[in-house]
């Protein structure tokens, strides 16, 4: 029996274009550290290190540690100076992007229907920024933090996807079987892939990203109104 629905967030309960938003958020932070580092420098470096910590399989670092590990071996500049700025930069700037960013009705009746029938709701977004940038994201979306029992950010989580690691560490926070679990999702590779672990799966088709193989097994797939007429035949 499911008890617990998984949401990634990006594409899928904040429908956005991954290629457009990952355009808006190196311009925005190119501005804001423009005094330290040219454009070209800000992407190398931070990308980099980003491939560097979804790399990481020390399960000992967080993925904060391991990104900023990495990326104060690859600049002239202290942390003193450029975390206070990292950290105004998701507390504030960072909402420059959410123009770029809509709401969705029938992923926001989703939530609130699924809380009503009693599901246990979390976010497994991949884990690639601070927990501030991914709840301005919720927010975005027309959704509150208090929606969710877990949500998964740089400082807390360990792995990134397509790991299978991410997700065995998400249900261990949670408490939770992976047969009582359903992974909702709109990437076939990062997401889908919590079907090997036993999760039943439901791709997002209106920012799917990826093509799926012949081996893959999808339990479900649909529009966002498709999603909201399955919750609404749930239990």
């Amino acid at each position: 029996m499911i008890t617990t629905i998984l949401f990634d967030l990006d594409g899928t309960l904040l429908p956005i274009d991954t290629e457009e938003f990952t355009k808006k958020y190196f311009m925005e932070v190119s501005i804001k550290l423009r005094d330290y580092f040219t454009p070209e420098e800000v992407v190398k470096n931070i990308w980099d290190s980003t491939m560097y910590m979804i790399n990481n399989i020390d399960s000992n670092k967080t993925n904060e540690e391991a990104f900023f590990e990495d990326f104060y071996e690859r600049v002239n500049h202290r942390a003193e100076i450029l975390n206070p700025i990292f950290n105004d930069f998701y507390e504030r700037d960072f909402n420059n992007i959410r123009k770029i960013s809509t709401k969705n009705k029938h992923m926001i009746n989703s939530v609130a229907l699924l809380k009503e029938k009693g599901y246990n709701l979390v976010v497994a977004t991949n884990p690639l920024f601070p927990e501030r940038a991914i709840l301005h994201r919720i927010e975005w979306a027309g959704l509150n933090k208090e929606d969710f029992i877990f949500i998964s950010c740089l400082e807390k989580m360990h792995y990134c996807k397509p790991r299978l690691e991410f997700y065995e560490e998400v249900l261990d926070i949670i408490k939770k079987q992976p047969q009582h679990c359903m992974m909702v999702g709109n990437d076939i590779e990062e997401d889908m892939i919590a079907k090997n672990l036993g999760m039943k799966t439901y791709l997002i088709e209106d920012y799917v990203i990826g093509e799926a193989k012949e081996d893959l097994v999808i339990d479900h797939r649909g529009s966002y109104e498709d999603f909201y007429k399955f919750v609404e035949a749930l239990d």
